[in-house]
């Protein structure tokens, strides 16, 4: 398995395909939520992905501050159906908060997430600084880690 971290000019038209591929296919598809998944910011993001081979096992979506919101964020986690439960989704973040954190020296960053997810990010130190509201239908919340 292998890590890969680029920004969006670095991606092959195979990868970027393979990333957009998996985000409608989780994120509009599987959540059956029609919303405009590709939203320009992906221009400005850094992309995360573990790959075993050329198939995409998990990724996430790093942005820089003052991009989406004043922080950093961290958006689009995912990890492929046929990888969940296998600890993936922790190790992701994990390694995109050391990326914020090491690399941009950043010690703020914000997610925007599924309610239902709430324990989850927690568990990595990000709390909730918002009311539970409707994103697409979704319950979600807003949620901040400082270090």
């Amino acid at each position: 398995m292998i890590w890969t971290l680029k920004k969006f000019h670095e991606l092959s038209v195979s990868e970027l395909y393979n990333i957009l591929k998996a985000r409608v296919d989780i994120f509009v598809v599987e959540q059956t939520c029609a919303y405009p998944e590709i939203d320009d910011y992906d221009q400005q993001a850094m992309h995360l992905c573990l790959k075993n081979n050329e198939n995409l096992i998990a990724y996430v979506r790093i942005l820089p501050k003052h991009t989406k919101y004043t922080e950093v964020s961290i958006g689009r986690v995912l990890v492929v159906k046929d990888y969940r439960s296998k600890g993936y989704a922790s190790k992701i973040m994990q390694k995109a908060i050391h990326y914020i954190t090491n690399e941009w020296l950043e010690q703020t960053i914000k997610i925007q997430a599924q309610h239902h997810l709430k324990q989850f990010y927690s568990s990595l130190g990000f709390k909730q600084v918002s009311d539970v509201y409707l994103e697409d239908d979704i319950p979600h919340i807003d949620m901040i880690l400082t270090k």
